[in-house]
């Protein structure tokens, strides 16, 4: 048995942020991941992170406005106004870390503007921010002495007397089941892009920390709200940054028309990620499009500009498409990217499971609502990562340690033992891993209806049965990749069965929950959070209030 004060399930920036400030606060302190902490997926964030400085005339309420006005009035605005009052701090502290954020002519931090706002505030390096932020950070960890566990695997979280007191994970070189106890345990486990194919996610974003707080009683808030990115490429998914219309990028249809001029006059291209997504999706099928797609073009910005600051997406539009940025347009559409829902949280990271905390793209604490903002997402790891680590270190230190039964291995080794001993033949994790990413992409993207959200309810709870009878073609323990999968897809299947229900109970539409059977805002009815609950007949939706303070819903409009 491996004993800590605070266990950190998660090495991307908010795992890494949560276990620093822990350590800071004297915890005894490990952070578990099952990747190498510099492939976590907050590495592919590219285009920058957010912040009001007071030094060039901005100001935090104008940014926490923008972002209460981008989550369709569903965020929660004490959350929301934490988030942008420490958005400077955070940005400052990265800085003296080590981050070279990109800088202007007059030698400051230089800035872009992202869409939903109408100021540049997005601070950044190129078009590479998340990865400079990630190894930064882990060089802080390195340097902080902190336990790391990598490339293990949680199994399952450890629970007590209705509190989480540690988790069973694998060792994934080995195939060694091990107890971790800790009087809390921070998630930060990321998204869960993979339940949708394509997805501009990495393969190991597989909602992990989501399927075991609510396989523990904790409830997921918001899970309807999946973010579609504006620009990802046709082919596979990758990523394009909204850099590329912050630097001043145009969408074009088909015709050679820059056609956001009708849905968003005032800020066109960078109007909130839902309303251009909705738009291309609307050319696309309109038949205004190329081939399913629409248009990004660059060219006028000229080649410095893109080989300076977009140089990473031009090497992509290069390997993939054999296209210079400067010289022809590429063809994008909309793609999954980001869930704006998750383990419901205070503002200090907690759950609703005594001694279980949650910070990043697995929380919900709720700063995005129903959209995101570009470049909130690596603000939201580190202003609560950290609080999370600085929350869950005092409640380690006033709870203490309790004993833990073994007991809890034997259960998970028992588990293991049986999927390891199911039948190959037939139906592969492969096989229903995929089936499960096309019915969500089809049913449950940019524009919803009723049939469609329970044609994919109803696949998802087929595919759930199917799963059940699944083997795994390696027998054996060391570095056993098939059975990792095969447990990444039971995680994956519970989180998309929480997406359906709580799209289906939210009868209206707002930010990414866009429903053509019912094309309205419902303030009257649904301004309020729905949370999902596990249950043995399958997922219970409740509701919670959504915490206003200084600004009331009003229309939307770019």
């Amino acid at each position: 048995m491996l004993q800590h004060d605070v266990l950190v399930v998660g090495a991307g920036l908010a795992g890494m942020r949560a276990a620093l400030a822990a350590k800071q606060a004297g915890a005894n302190v490990a952070i578990i991941s099952k990747v190498t902490p510099v492939r976590s997926h907050s590495n592919a964030a590219q285009g920058g992170i957010n912040a009001a400085l007071t030094d060039r005339g901005d100001d935090w309420k104008e940014h926490a406005y923008e972002t209460v006005k981008g989550s369709d009035y569903l965020g929660d605005q004490d959350a929301i106004e934490i988030l942008s009052q420490d958005a400077g701090r955070a940005v400052i502290e990265l800085e003296h870390m080590g981050v070279v954020f990109s800088r202007g002519p007059d030698g400051l931090l230089g800035t872009r503007r992202f869409g939903g706002q109408q100021r540049a505030r997005t601070f950044f390096v190129a078009d590479i921010t998340g990865q400079a932020m990630l190894h930064v950070l882990f060089e802080q960890l390195l340097k902080s002495g902190i336990t790391l566990y990598e490339e293990w695997f949680v199994t399952s979280l450890v629970m007590e007397d209705g509190q989480c007191r540690g988790v069973v994970a694998l060792e994934i070189k080995s195939g060694k089941l091990e107890l971790i106890t800790s009087p809390a345990v921070v998630l930060a486990t990321g998204g869960c892009g993979r339940i949708y194919e394509p997805s501009t996610n990495g393969l190991i974003v597989t909602g992990d920390g989501m399927a075991l707080a609510y396989k523990a009683g904790a409830p997921l808030m918001d899970m309807e709200m999946v973010q579609y990115h504006p620009t990802t490429l046709k082919q596979n998914g990758i990523l394009i940054t909204e850099a590329a219309r912050g630097e001043g990028g145009y969408l074009l249809n088909g015709k050679g028309e820059r056609f956001m001029d009708k849905y968003a006059p005032s800020m066109k291209e960078l109007a909130s990620r839902d309303v251009v997504s909705r738009s291309e999706q609307t050319e696309i099928n309109e038949g205004r499009g190329v081939n399913g797609c629409v248009l990004l073009d660059l060219r006028h910005l000229g080649r410095q500009v893109i080989e300076t600051k977009l140089a990473y997406i031009n090497e992509v539009a290069l390997d993939y498409l054999g296209i210079s940025l400067a010289e022809a347009p590429i063809p994008i559409r909309p793609g999954m990217h980001y869930m704006m829902g998750g383990i419901k949280t205070d503002v200090h990271g907690a759950t609703r499971v005594p001694g279980l905390y949650a910070a990043g793209e697995t929380a919900c604490v709720s700063v995005h609502g129903a959209n995101r903002l570009g470049a909130n997402s690596l603000l939201d790891t580190v202003v609560f990562g950290r609080r999370a680590g600085d929350a869950s270190a005092a409640y380690a230190k006033e709870r203490g340690h309790k004993n833990v039964s073994e007991a809890f291995v034997a259960d998970e080794e028992a588990r293991i033992k049986g999927i390891l001993a199911r039948s190959t033949d037939g139906d592969s994790v492969a096989k229903i891993r995929l089936e499960m990413g096309q019915v969500m992409n089809d049913n449950i993207s940019v524009f919803r209806h009723e049939e469609g959200m329970k044609k994919a309810q109803t696949t998802i709870r087929r595919l759930k049965e199917r799963y059940a009878r699944v083997g795994v073609q390696n027998k054996g323990k060391v570095f056993n990749t098939g059975l990792i999968f095969s447990l990444e897809l039971g995680y994956m299947l519970d989180v998309a069965e929480t997406i359906a229900a709580g799209a289906l109970a939210r009868k209206e539409s707002r930010g990414a929950h866009a429903r053509v059977d019912m094309p309205d805002r419902d303030d009257a009815n649904f301004l309020k959070h729905a949370l999902v609950f596990r249950t043995e007949s399958g997922p219970r939706i409740d509701w919670l209030p959504v915490t206003m303070t200084q600004w009331q819903p009003q229309k939307r409009v770019y």
